[in-house]
Protein backbone atom coordinates (compact mmCIF):
# COMPACT_ATOMS: atom_id res chain seq x y z
CA UNK A 1 0.00 0.00 0.00
CA UNK A 2 1.55 3.60 -1.00
CA UNK A 3 0.84 6.32 1.47
CA UNK A 4 0.17 9.45 0.27
CA UNK A 5 0.05 12.88 1.04
CA UNK A 6 -3.31 15.00 1.55
CA UNK A 7 -1.62 18.45 0.69
CA UNK A 8 -3.31 21.45 1.87
CA UNK A 9 -0.91 23.49 -0.11
CA UNK A 10 -1.95 22.22 -3.28
CA UNK A 11 -5.77 22.27 -2.61
CA UNK A 12 -5.82 25.84 -1.02
CA UNK A 13 -3.61 26.75 -3.98
CA UNK A 14 -6.33 25.43 -6.39
CA UNK A 15 -9.38 27.10 -4.30
CA UNK A 16 -7.94 30.18 -4.49
CA UNK A 17 -7.41 30.47 -7.76
CA UNK A 18 -10.91 29.68 -8.79
CA UNK A 19 -11.72 32.25 -6.28
CA UNK A 20 -9.26 34.86 -7.97
CA UNK A 21 -11.20 33.65 -11.42
CA UNK A 22 -14.82 34.44 -10.07
CA UNK A 23 -13.55 37.68 -8.60
CA UNK A 24 -12.37 39.09 -11.54
CA UNK A 25 -15.13 38.49 -13.41
CA UNK A 26 -17.16 40.47 -11.09
CA UNK A 27 -15.01 43.24 -10.93
CA UNK A 28 -14.76 43.54 -14.36
CA UNK A 29 -18.26 44.15 -14.21
CA UNK A 30 -18.47 47.17 -12.26
CA UNK A 31 -18.51 45.52 -8.86
CA UNK A 32 -16.19 46.38 -5.88
CA UNK A 33 -13.56 43.73 -4.86
CA UNK A 34 -14.44 41.16 -1.81
CA UNK A 35 -13.26 42.34 1.52
CA UNK A 36 -12.29 41.06 4.78
CA UNK A 37 -11.68 43.01 7.84
CA UNK A 38 -9.53 41.45 10.71
CA UNK A 39 -9.02 42.65 14.27
CA UNK A 40 -6.02 41.44 15.87
CA UNK A 41 -6.07 42.36 19.82
CA UNK A 42 -2.65 42.60 21.32
CA UNK A 43 0.63 40.72 20.15
CA UNK A 44 0.31 36.76 19.80
CA UNK A 45 3.03 35.10 17.67
CA UNK A 46 0.88 32.42 16.35
CA UNK A 47 -2.01 34.68 15.64
CA UNK A 48 0.37 37.24 14.10
CA UNK A 49 1.72 34.16 11.99
CA UNK A 50 -2.35 32.93 10.64
CA UNK A 51 -3.32 36.57 10.24
CA UNK A 52 -0.24 37.24 7.66
CA UNK A 53 -1.48 34.27 6.00
CA UNK A 54 -5.25 35.41 5.69
CA UNK A 55 -4.04 38.74 4.13
CA UNK A 56 -1.61 37.45 1.70
CA UNK A 57 -4.64 34.41 0.28
CA UNK A 58 -6.67 37.65 0.58
CA UNK A 59 -4.27 39.04 -2.37
CA UNK A 60 -3.88 36.00 -3.93
CA UNK A 61 -8.21 35.56 -4.36
CA UNK A 62 -8.35 39.31 -5.06
CA UNK A 63 -9.84 40.25 -1.97
CA UNK A 64 -8.98 43.56 -0.10
CA UNK A 65 -7.99 42.50 3.10
CA UNK A 66 -7.80 44.96 6.47
CA UNK A 67 -5.90 44.42 9.24
CA UNK A 68 -7.06 46.49 12.48
CA UNK A 69 -4.73 46.19 14.95
CA UNK A 70 -5.68 46.73 18.77
CA UNK A 71 -4.02 47.47 22.29
CA UNK A 72 -3.70 44.23 25.01
CA UNK A 73 -5.30 46.43 27.24
CA UNK A 74 -8.25 47.11 25.04
CA UNK A 75 -11.56 46.54 27.25
CA UNK A 76 -14.55 44.68 26.10
CA UNK A 77 -16.51 47.29 25.64
CA UNK A 78 -14.58 49.52 23.14
CA UNK A 79 -13.69 46.12 21.07
CA UNK A 80 -17.35 45.32 20.96
CA UNK A 81 -17.84 49.18 19.45
CA UNK A 82 -15.45 48.32 17.39
CA UNK A 83 -17.07 45.48 15.86
CA UNK A 84 -20.41 46.91 15.75
CA UNK A 85 -19.12 49.57 13.35
CA UNK A 86 -17.96 47.38 11.15
CA UNK A 87 -21.31 45.25 11.57
CA UNK A 88 -22.60 48.71 9.83
CA UNK A 89 -20.23 48.95 7.42
CA UNK A 90 -21.40 47.79 3.84
CA UNK A 91 -18.27 48.23 2.01
CA UNK A 92 -17.18 45.18 4.75
CA UNK A 93 -18.21 41.32 3.12
CA UNK A 94 -16.36 39.56 6.42
CA UNK A 95 -15.42 39.73 9.72
CA UNK A 96 -13.15 38.16 11.27
CA UNK A 97 -11.61 38.98 15.11
CA UNK A 98 -8.49 36.54 15.23
CA UNK A 99 -8.71 33.90 18.88
CA UNK A 100 -7.55 33.54 21.07
CA UNK A 101 -8.47 37.41 22.14
CA UNK A 102 -6.53 38.80 25.61
CA UNK A 103 -8.22 36.92 29.22
CA UNK A 104 -10.18 40.07 30.60
CA UNK A 105 -12.14 39.93 27.30
CA UNK A 106 -14.87 36.63 27.52
CA UNK A 107 -14.32 35.26 23.79
CA UNK A 108 -17.71 33.97 23.54
CA UNK A 109 -19.38 37.85 23.89
CA UNK A 110 -16.99 38.83 20.57
CA UNK A 111 -17.88 35.58 18.99
CA UNK A 112 -21.57 36.54 19.51
CA UNK A 113 -20.89 40.27 18.70
CA UNK A 114 -20.13 39.65 14.83
CA UNK A 115 -23.36 39.99 12.30
CA UNK A 116 -24.00 36.70 11.12
CA UNK A 117 -23.92 37.63 7.66
CA UNK A 118 -20.39 38.76 8.13
CA UNK A 119 -18.79 36.02 10.59
CA UNK A 120 -17.02 34.67 7.88
CA UNK A 121 -15.67 31.95 10.84
CA UNK A 122 -19.05 30.32 11.17
CA UNK A 123 -18.62 30.60 14.86
CA UNK A 124 -21.60 32.62 15.27
CA UNK A 125 -23.99 30.42 17.07
CA UNK A 126 -26.91 31.42 14.16
CA UNK A 127 -24.09 29.85 11.56
CA UNK A 128 -23.28 27.15 13.85
CA UNK A 129 -26.84 25.80 14.31
CA UNK A 130 -28.00 26.62 10.54
CA UNK A 131 -25.12 24.13 9.75
CA UNK A 132 -26.25 21.84 12.32
CA UNK A 133 -30.09 21.58 10.84
CA UNK A 134 -28.01 21.28 6.90
CA UNK A 135 -29.00 24.67 6.24
CA UNK A 136 -26.97 27.50 3.75
CA UNK A 137 -24.80 28.96 6.19
CA UNK A 138 -20.95 29.70 6.98
CA UNK A 139 -19.70 26.42 8.03
CA UNK A 140 -16.71 27.03 10.55
CA UNK A 141 -13.43 27.50 8.39
CA UNK A 142 -11.16 24.83 9.87
CA UNK A 143 -14.06 22.02 9.83
CA UNK A 144 -14.92 23.38 6.38
CA UNK A 145 -11.25 23.11 5.35
CA UNK A 146 -10.64 19.54 6.50
CA UNK A 147 -14.34 18.49 4.32
CA UNK A 148 -12.89 20.59 1.00
CA UNK A 149 -9.59 18.66 1.17
CA UNK A 150 -11.26 15.55 1.29
CA UNK A 151 -13.65 16.25 -1.55
CA UNK A 152 -10.20 17.28 -3.42
CA UNK A 153 -8.69 13.94 -3.49
CA UNK A 154 -12.25 12.37 -4.07
CA UNK A 155 -11.38 10.62 -0.66
CA UNK A 156 -14.95 8.52 -0.08
CA UNK A 157 -17.16 9.66 2.77
CA UNK A 158 -20.52 8.16 2.21
CA UNK A 159 -21.10 5.03 4.60
CA UNK A 160 -17.66 5.34 6.13
CA UNK A 161 -16.82 4.92 9.93
CA UNK A 162 -15.04 8.28 10.96
CA UNK A 163 -14.03 9.07 14.47
CA UNK A 164 -13.34 12.44 15.60
CA UNK A 165 -11.12 12.95 18.61
CA UNK A 166 -11.56 16.19 20.20
CA UNK A 167 -14.93 17.85 20.49
CA UNK A 168 -13.90 22.14 20.49
CA UNK A 169 -16.29 24.18 19.38
CA UNK A 170 -13.83 25.04 16.44
CA UNK A 171 -12.86 21.55 14.76
CA UNK A 172 -14.19 18.44 16.93
CA UNK A 173 -17.87 19.23 17.30
CA UNK A 174 -18.51 20.87 13.69
CA UNK A 175 -16.51 18.15 11.49
CA UNK A 176 -18.40 15.79 13.25
CA UNK A 177 -21.94 17.21 12.11
CA UNK A 178 -20.44 18.38 8.41
CA UNK A 179 -19.28 14.87 7.78
CA UNK A 180 -22.58 13.11 9.23
CA UNK A 181 -24.71 15.23 7.92
CA UNK A 182 -26.17 15.44 4.34
CA UNK A 183 -24.01 17.56 2.81
CA UNK A 184 -21.97 17.60 -0.78
CA UNK A 185 -19.42 15.77 1.38
CA UNK A 186 -21.07 14.03 3.66
CA UNK A 187 -22.84 10.81 5.29
CA UNK A 188 -20.82 9.05 7.52
CA UNK A 189 -20.96 7.63 10.52
CA UNK A 190 -19.14 9.34 13.15
CA UNK A 191 -17.78 8.90 16.41
CA UNK A 192 -17.01 12.11 18.36
CA UNK A 193 -14.46 10.88 21.69
CA UNK A 194 -12.52 13.61 23.75
CA UNK A 195 -10.67 13.28 26.46
CA UNK A 196 -13.36 11.94 29.10
CA UNK A 197 -13.67 8.73 26.65
CA UNK A 198 -12.04 6.31 28.09
CA UNK A 199 -8.87 4.70 26.70
CA UNK A 200 -9.96 1.29 25.78
CA UNK A 201 -13.12 2.62 23.92
CA UNK A 202 -11.07 5.25 22.09
CA UNK A 203 -9.10 2.45 20.68
CA UNK A 204 -12.01 0.24 20.10
CA UNK A 205 -13.51 2.96 17.70
CA UNK A 206 -10.09 3.86 16.30
CA UNK A 207 -8.79 0.89 15.02
CA UNK A 208 -11.97 0.34 13.49
CA UNK A 209 -12.28 3.35 11.73
CA UNK A 210 -12.14 4.27 8.21
CA UNK A 211 -10.80 8.10 8.93
CA UNK A 212 -9.33 9.53 11.62
CA UNK A 213 -9.74 13.10 12.37
CA UNK A 214 -7.83 14.16 15.85
CA UNK A 215 -7.12 17.63 17.41
CA UNK A 216 -6.26 17.72 20.97
CA UNK A 217 -2.97 19.56 20.97
CA UNK A 218 -1.07 17.14 22.10
CA UNK A 219 2.16 15.81 20.26
CA UNK A 220 2.20 12.48 19.29
CA UNK A 221 -0.89 11.42 20.50
CA UNK A 222 -1.92 9.49 18.17
CA UNK A 223 0.44 6.00 17.62
CA UNK A 224 0.43 3.35 15.10
CA UNK A 225 -1.27 1.01 16.99
CA UNK A 226 -4.22 2.98 17.42
CA UNK A 227 -5.15 2.73 13.58
CA UNK A 228 -6.04 0.41 11.05
CA UNK A 229 -4.13 -0.06 7.70
CA UNK A 230 -5.15 1.78 5.10
CA UNK A 231 -6.84 4.25 7.14
CA UNK A 232 -7.21 8.12 6.10
CA UNK A 233 -6.16 10.34 9.08
CA UNK A 234 -6.21 13.86 9.23
CA UNK A 235 -3.69 15.72 11.53
CA UNK A 236 -5.40 19.68 12.53
CA UNK A 237 -2.95 20.07 15.56
CA UNK A 238 -0.38 22.75 15.28
CA UNK A 239 2.27 21.88 17.90
CA UNK A 240 5.58 23.22 18.89
CA UNK A 241 8.11 21.50 20.26
CA UNK A 242 11.65 22.23 22.40
CA UNK A 243 13.41 22.36 19.45
CA UNK A 244 11.31 24.72 17.30
CA UNK A 245 9.97 21.91 15.08
CA UNK A 246 6.41 22.12 14.10
CA UNK A 247 4.89 18.74 15.05
CA UNK A 248 0.78 17.76 15.07
CA UNK A 249 -0.91 15.38 16.61
CA UNK A 250 -0.01 12.26 14.69
CA UNK A 251 3.28 10.35 15.31
CA UNK A 252 3.85 10.96 11.99
CA UNK A 253 7.11 8.61 10.90
CA UNK A 254 5.71 5.53 12.56
CA UNK A 255 1.72 6.20 11.73
CA UNK A 256 1.94 7.50 7.89
CA UNK A 257 3.16 3.95 6.67
CA UNK A 258 -0.11 2.87 7.44
CA UNK A 259 -1.59 4.95 6.10
CA UNK A 260 -3.63 5.20 2.93
CA UNK A 261 -3.95 8.85 3.27
CA UNK A 262 -2.54 11.44 5.60
CA UNK A 263 -2.26 15.12 6.27
CA UNK A 264 1.02 16.23 6.77
CA UNK A 265 2.52 19.52 9.42
CA UNK A 266 2.68 22.30 8.50
CA UNK A 267 1.24 21.93 5.02
CA UNK A 268 -1.93 20.28 5.77
CA UNK A 269 -5.14 21.66 7.52
CA UNK A 270 -3.87 25.04 8.62
CA UNK A 271 -4.05 26.14 4.81
CA UNK A 272 -6.97 24.78 4.04
CA UNK A 273 -8.89 26.68 7.13
CA UNK A 274 -7.28 30.10 5.35
CA UNK A 275 -9.17 28.51 2.19
CA UNK A 276 -12.32 28.13 3.63
CA UNK A 277 -12.30 31.46 5.34
CA UNK A 278 -12.02 32.84 1.70
CA UNK A 279 -14.86 30.98 0.31
CA UNK A 280 -16.78 31.86 2.93
CA UNK A 281 -15.84 35.84 2.16
CA UNK A 282 -16.97 34.42 -1.57
CA UNK A 283 -20.28 33.47 -0.86
CA UNK A 284 -20.95 36.60 2.10
CA UNK A 285 -20.04 39.14 -0.93
CA UNK A 286 -22.45 37.27 -3.23
CA UNK A 287 -24.69 37.23 -0.58
CA UNK A 288 -24.62 41.16 -0.66
CA UNK A 289 -24.73 41.79 -4.32
CA UNK A 290 -27.51 38.96 -4.78
CA UNK A 291 -24.85 37.14 -6.98
CA UNK A 292 -25.15 32.95 -5.38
Amino acid sequence: MQMKLLDGKKCAEHLVADISLKVAGYVASGLRKPHMTIILVGKHAPSESYVKSKIVSCEKAGFEGNLIRLPEEINEAELLERIHGINNDQTTDGLIVQLPVPKHIDQQNIINAIAPEKDIDGFHPTNFGRMTLGQKAFRPATAYGICKLLQFYEIPIKGKHCVVIGRSNIVGKPISIMLSNDFDIGNATVTLTHIETPRELLLDETRRADIVIVAVGIPGFVTEDMVKPGVVLIDVGINRLENGKLVGDVDFENVAPKCSWITPVPGGVGRMTVAALMINTLMAYQNNFNLA
